[in-house]
């Protein structure tokens, strides 16, 4: 344990622990590298022995509250050596007294525990072949929206501001945003974008399943259908039967933890998280 060099991840590198999540089949995007710099750059560790990378891991400093961990991998030959918790203390340091979130793979989730993490909910990625409509006609392009809309009603399902990541994950090439917009105010909203395979929709947001569906035919209508997945919390019904009724199957599933409070959120409204990764 004593050879392993923890240090902070350059801008251009964060797509070593992009790839590594990829071989873990967490399909990232391909324009995320770029996004989830742009929080915290910081916030991005790797763990070397004589130069080589044997272990990656991710706390964004979101603000002076809250983090969000993730892309904890060490090699699977190293596993159960110790770097892992070396380069895990590594990050918590990083978030210091803020609260931290993740969203961890079930098997781990007693081992959280006993850092301090309490289980909120599962998240639950469904996936599957959606053929495309015909977007409907009040659907807007998410560009065309006023940012402090968007940034307001972010406000109430993640619990922190993130604007500057908004506003690259809306831009990020390849990434496309649709949005409903209802007596002035935003009613629905959301992002597709291409992945390792197929097309995730995240962040995907909405007053009710019938807003959610308008936007999840509106995105499907710019990419021409295909492969989608669709990050769901498993509390929120209604955002599980629409994942169902679009013919999408369970493929993956997470448990999001928090260490201190659990932040209060309007999860009702989470239709499909942003990423895994990030939060």
């Amino acid at each position: 344990m004593s050879d392993l060099q923890i240090r902070n991840l350059r801008p251009e590198e964060i797509s070593i622990a992009i790839d590594w999540a990829a071989a873990e089949g967490w399909n990232p995007g391909l324009a995320d590298a770029a996004c989830f710099a742009i929080p915290d750059i910081k916030g991005f560790f790797i763990g070397e022995i004589d130069g080589e990378p044997v272990a990656t891991i991710s706390c964004v400093n979101y603000d002076d509250r809250f983090a969000f961990l993730g892309f904890y991998i060490v090699r699977a030959e190293l596993r159960g050596s110790g770097h892992g918790l070396r380069i895990w203390n590594a990050a918590v340091a990083h978030a210091g007294s803020r609260v931290i979130g993740l969203d961890g793979v079930v098997a781990q989730q007693d081992n959280y525990k006993k850092s301090g993490f309490q289980l909120a909910y599962a998240n639950i990625r469904y996936g599957g072949t959606v053929a495309a409509a015909p977007a409907p006609a009040d659907v807007v392009a998410l560009d065309k929206v006023p940012f402090a809309l968007v940034e307001a009603d972010d406000a109430t399902v993640f619990p922190a501001p993130r604007s500057a990541f908004l506003r690259a994950w809306i831009k990020a090439p390849g990434h496309v945003g649709r949005a409903l917009l209802r007596d002035g105010r935003l009613a629905a909203w959301g992002v597709i974008r291409r992945c390792r395979s197929g097309y995730k929709i995240g962040p995907l947001v909405a007053d009710d399943r019938g807003t959610a569906e308008k936007i999840v035919q509106a995105l499907l209508a710019s990419t021409g259908g295909g492969e989608i997945f669709l990050d769901v919390p498993a509390i929120n019904g209604e955002a599980v039967a629409l994942a169902e009724a679009l013919g999408l199957k369970p493929v993956f599933e997470t448990a999001r933890m928090y260490t201190g409070p659990i932040p209060t959120l309007r999860i009702d409204r989470v239709f499909g998280v942003t990423s895994f990764e990030l939060g």
